[in-house]
């Protein structure tokens, strides 16, 4: 009853409104429409129309002027549209307004978001956060839903006026639905708080056998799912799709040294993202709080590569991430000419340059991953009695055994190991003939 009406599955042909305010604010106000069609379009909404306005000031009741809006609800009908969709924010009083005046559905950006993650969240994580934020969305427009009830009085004074005038049954079905919506909101916290926890009992089980995490993050679409595919040789869902994915997906891979590595993949930003949204995924963002460092995954294909380069740093550091350190990895340089490369390549100086689909640069990709992480680990050559075949179980426990020769009566290994127990194994490594013969000459 108070949650947000199915529309998209009411709805086939949009008409879609931009409006901006500040005149050297209009390709951004154009890019911003595009995108909007991209995500009207994952929702399998057809496109019939799309306006960009300038209005000199918002206005309280249809965001823009009332002439304009006259104008556009009249175009959106005439070209056949069953919804309008804003890509600004409107309030509850200018989306009532809207459709009562216009006779039409109308949505905006936040809704059309909302509605995205609801169809994409697969976990019980992902869809408790999606009902968290599309309840803290639908709340304030529970407000004068039931007024046409109001009319019908009733209590002491009857009628107009009176003692029961100022409170009918419209007014008592907002309040009961009000706190319904309420209870469902403090479950749903208390579910996800449940989950949270969950998730750091799992953390903290990886954490006792400390091996490097890091957490790809990027603007939606960029390819980081298909990059933890890649890297890991898993088989994460990956589709050409705004949000296609919203659950974070964990795998190990080795680097080139024998080095284990977690990688996580995450939620996908995007500009304007409703701040509840940013609130309500905050437990599946932690991954990237928690990691060792981030992946930032651009889409160098995209004009506005930069611009989403912004958007998801600012986003990082509304969580608390903003002072991790980052390897910017740019993906789809095979769809980019020379110059464009180029041009990007003078942007992003320290970044890694690859594609997932063709493969280009993986090779310089693994080789930064592993200088992120060279001052984690030592490469030991190791000859071990055999009465300590803990320290061998213990090089497979925590670091990758490269080689193993047990034919000299001892085990002689080579491994890669974390630093911090490179103490341990200090007694059993070869003697270097020519340091001990400068040793004993110095006695």
């Amino acid at each position: 009853m108070f949650d947000i009406r199915e529309k998209p599955n009411a709805v086939e042909n949009a008409f879609l409104i931009a409006a901006y305010f500040d005149r050297r604010q209009k390709q951004e106000a154009l890019d911003l429409l595009e995108e909007l069609a991209e995500l009207v379009g994952t929702l399998g909404i057809q496109i019939i129309g799309k306006e960009l306005v300038f209005a000199r000031e918002h206005t309280a009741r249809h965001l823009i002027g009332s002439g304009k809006s006259a104008e556009l609800m009249k175009q959106a009908k005439d070209l056949g549209a069953d919804v309008i969709v804003w890509d600004n924010e409107l309030s509850p009083g200018q989306q009532r307004a809207w459709e009562s005046e216009g006779d039409i559905c109308v949505i905006d950006r936040h809704e059309v978001i909302l509605d995205i993650f609801n169809m994409r969240a697969k976990t019980r994580e992902a869809r408790l956060q999606v009902e968290l934020a599309r309840m803290e969305y639908s709340i304030p427009r529970l407000t004068r839903m039931w007024a046409h009830l109001d009319r019908q009085g009733g209590g002491a004074g009857g009628g107009v006026g009176g003692a029961g005038a100022a409170r009918g049954e419209g007014e008592t079905q907002l309040e009961v639905d009000r706190r319904l919506a309420s209870k469902r909101l403090d479950k749903l916290k208390a579910d996800l708080e449940e989950v949270k926890k969950q998730r750091e009992t799992m953390r903290k089980e990886r954490s006792r056998v400390p091996v490097p995490h890091a957490a790809i993050v990027g603007y939606t679409n960029a390819g980081k799912s298909s990059l933890l595919n890649k890297l890991t040789a898993s088989d994460s869902y990956v589709e050409d799709k705004l949000f296609a994915t919203l659950d974070t997906t964990t795998r190990r891979m080795e680097l080139p040294d024998g080095q284990p590595l977690l990688v996580t993949d995450t939620v996908g930003f995007i500009r304007n993202l409703p701040h509840d949204l940013v609130q309500s995924f905050r437990a599946t963002l932690e991954e990237a709080i928690q990691a060792d460092f981030l992946i930032h995954v651009i889409d160098a294909s995209s004009p506005q590569a930069v611009e989403f380069y912004q958007t998801t740093s600012k986003v990082l550091a509304e969580l608390g991430a903003g002072e991790k350190k980052v390897l910017l990895v740019l993906n789809k340089v095979d769809l980019i000419d020379d110059a464009r490369l180029m041009e990007l390549k003078r942007e992003f100086s320290d970044a890694v340059f690859i594609s997932v689909r063709s493969g280009q640069g993986m090779d310089d990709l693994l080789h930064r991953l592993h200088d992120f992480m060279i001052d984690r680990v030592v490469r030991l050559t190791l000859s071990l009695p055999l009465d300590r075949m803990d320290l061998v179980a213990l090089a497979h426990q925590e670091g990758k055994v490269l080689s193993e020769d047990y034919e000299t009566g001892r085990a002689e290994i080579q491994c890669v190991i974390p630093k911090r127990l490179e103490s341990r194994f200090a007694a059993f490594l070869p003697v270097d003939p020519e340091a001990a013969g400068k040793k004993k000459g110095k006695k």
